[in-house]
C-alpha cells in the first residue's frame, strides 16, 4: 500500500481501532454488531482506498500526477 504520511497514518489508525474493537470482543468485553473481522477489514479497507484514490499527494507519490 503506497500513499502520503496522512493517508498512512489514517490507515494505520483505522485499522489499530479495529483491532481493539474486535479484540474487546474476542475478551467479551463488549459484543458489537456481530459482524466478522474480514467483513471490517475489506469495509475500511475499500474506504481507505476511495480516499488515496482522490487525494492528490497520494496520487503524486504513485506516479499518477497529472499528464499534460
Amino acid at each position: 500500500m503506497m500513499g502520503c504520511s496522512k493517508c498512512m497514518k489514517l490507515g494505520g489508525a483505522s485499522f489499530l481501532v479495529l483491532g481493539i474493537l474486535f479484540l474487546l470482543r474476542d475478551l467479551n468485553y463488549w459484543s458489537f454488531w456481530n459482524i466478522s473481522w474480514w467483513t471490517a477489514f475489506f469495509v475500511v479497507a475499500g474506504i481507505a482506498s476511495l480516499g488515496s484514490a482522490g487525494y492528490p499527494d497520494c496520487r503524486a507519490i504513485r506516479g499518477e500526477g497529472r499528464k499534460k
